[in-house]
């Protein structure tokens, strides 16, 4: 945690928008517990509210995108061949399909708020071969919303210390 503070202490901008980035794609950054961090850092006058969300919705946006385009590319095959040992056969997968067909778009908003759920849906995503313009518009909401959810939780915990 003292790490993380002091990344975006040295770094700022930067460091936030990098781990994002890095921690959507899968890396074991604490998300939420950084945004927060990034919203107290705002109220302090360490850093500035909008470019904290504007970076922050830059970097998690990107980290979907990759995360996305990863599972476009390489999911399917790496499913193919490892996911019987991980109870992903076919026919489980054609349901994970038909599903992020149905009510992907939608999933992607509200996974963005559930802790590793956010993960798994953009790489399904990119399976499920959801079309990249509606996927990058709902990833752009969901991105958006969290972001300022999150850094505006931490601001206001900022005021009432």
């Amino acid at each position: 945690m003292q790490v993380m503070q002091d990344f975006i202490m040295t770094y700022g901008y930067l460091a936030i928008f990098l781990m994002l980035t890095f921690g959507i794609i899968g890396l074991p950054v604490p998300d939420e517990v950084m945004m927060t961090t990034v919203g107290y850092f705002t109220n302090t006058d360490v850093l500035n509210y909008g470019p904290a969300v504007l970076f922050s919705f830059c970097g998690a946006l990107l980290g979907m995108i990759v995360s996305y385009t990863i599972g476009r590319k390489a999911g399917r095959p790496f499913i193919n061949r490892y996911g019987k040992w991980i109870g992903l056969k076919e026919k489980r997968m054609k349901k994970v399909e038909s599903w992020m067909m149905k009510y992907g778009p939608y999933s992607i908003i509200l996974a963005y708020f559930i802790p590793g759920v956010r993960h798994l849906v953009c790489y399904f995503s990119g399976i499920g071969k959801m079309k990249l313009q509606t996927y990058i518009t709902f990833a752009a909401i969901g991105a958006f919303l969290w972001c300022f959810v999150f850094i505006t939780f931490g601001k206001l915990v900022g005021i009432i210390q």
